[in-house]
This record gives structure tokens, C-alpha cells and sequence, in this order.
């Protein structure tokens, strides 16, 4: 677990590194946003969009460091600590992967979005998946349902088979890095189904285990 706290604070500190090496030859108005075609559709002042994402690091990272603190199930969380922080790297790696595009593309690199960011999505999908797997019933990490958090027998059937569904949510999405005209659909429409679904199991799961045999 060490390992993987070093590895997030090595992260943020790259991102400003490079945020400040990079930062005089930015743009005043760099672009921050492109739709699903790659065009450009949002704008920040050089500072913000320089060092936005790396200071959004920072919070993001304390705020996923604290949650198991404050759960009230964290004895719980602490049985995949090593797997939830695990989780929270590749969470860090994926947002710093996103604003080293950004970067490239404000230096003028041509580069297609979707072919860019499927591989990433895919990766923090499965990611996700394997966590999912791991994850014991808390309030904070995993498929919190009602059905789920009322009953531990329907969340870790539910997270079971939830797990298997977001790993295949991410190797869907990696299509759209094979098909970029359609990857925003590969990218959303996996785990857009994979949530739906794991949410319809975890009640169908919870009248089942918790039906009143009739006499």
C-alpha cells in the first residue's frame, strides 16, 4: 500500500512538473474541451488550463484517501485497501494521461480524440471491474444499491457478476479506438448497460434471498 501512495503522490508531482515546464508555451486561451467529432468546444485561461487538472489531482486524490476513513464500514475496506488504492492510481493515471492530450494538443500536435481516449476509458473500466470484484459492502466503493447495502449475501453475489460486466465494458471500449466515429457509443453504452443491469440484478437478487418460504 505504500507503494501505491507513492505512486500517487509521484503522479501529481509529474503533472505539475510538467505543467510548469510547458506553461510558457502555452497558449492565453488554450482549448479544454472537444465533442465527439474532435472539434474544439471549450476554452480556459492559460493558468486554469494549465494547472487545473493537476491542482483537480490533488482533491481528487485526498477525497478517495479519506472516504474509507469516514465509512462506516471500513473494517470492511480495509480488506481491499490494496485493491482500492490500486484503483485510485490508475483513476490518477488516466486524468494525467487526459491532460497530457490536452497539453500536445494546445502545442499543436494533430491527434484523434476517440483514438486517444478509448485505450484510456477501456483500461479505467476494467480497472473498475477488477475492484468491483474485490469490493466488501460499505457506503462509499462499489454497486450501492439499496438491495445491495441492506444485505451482504446480494452484494457480493452482485459485485461478482458486476465485476465480469464493467472488464467487458472496458474491452468494449476499446472499439473506439478501431472505430472513432462510433466511440463515444463504445465508450457509454457498455457501461451505461453494465450499471443498468448490475442495479436490475441486485433486485432480483435481494426477493430472492430474502423471500419468506410459503408454508
Amino acid at each position: 500500500m505504500k507503494i501505491n501512495r507513492m505512486l500517487m503522490i509521484a503522479i501529481i508531482l509529474l503533472s505539475f512538473a510538467v505543467s510548469i515546464y510547458l506553461y510558457p508555451r502555452m497558449p492565453e486561451q488554450m482549448a479544454s474541451h472537444w465533442n465527439a467529432q474532435g472539434q474544439v468546444d471549450g476554452y480556459m485561461p492559460r493558468f486554469w488550463g494549465v494547472f487545473f487538472l493537476p491542482l483537480l489531482l490533488v482533491a481528487f486524490a485526498l477525497l478517495l484517501l479519506v472516504l474509507p476513513k469516514i465509512d462506516p464500514l471500513r473494517e470492511n475496506i480495509e480488506q481491499f485497501l490494496a485493491q482500492y488504492e490500486r484503483f485510485v492510481v490508475l483513476a490518477l493515471g488516466f486524468f494525467f494521461y487526459v491532460h497530457l492530450f490536452t497539453l500536445a494538443a494546445n502545442l499543436g500536435w494533430e491527434m484523434p480524440i476517440m483514438r486517444v481516449i478509448s485505450p484510456g476509458m477501456a483500461l479505467l473500466f476494467y480497472g473498475a471491474g477488477v475492484l468491483v470484484e474485490h469490493a466488501k459492502r460499505n457506503y462509499f466503493i462499489g454497486i450501492r444499491t439499496p438491495w445491495t447495502l441492506a444485505n451482504e449475501e446480494v452484494w457480493n453475489r452482485t459485485h461478482k457478476v458486476g465485476g465480469k460486466w464493467f472488464k467487458a465494458a472496458g474491452l468494449l471500449a476499446l472499439g473506439g479506438a478501431i472505430w472513432p466515429q462510433w466511440g463515444l457509443f463504445f465508450i457509454m453504452a457498455p457501461v451505461l448497460l453494465a450499471a443498468l443491469y448490475t442495479a436490475m440484478y441486485s433486485y432480483l437478487e435481494y426477493q430472492r434471498v430474502t423471500k419468506t418460504p410459503t408454508t
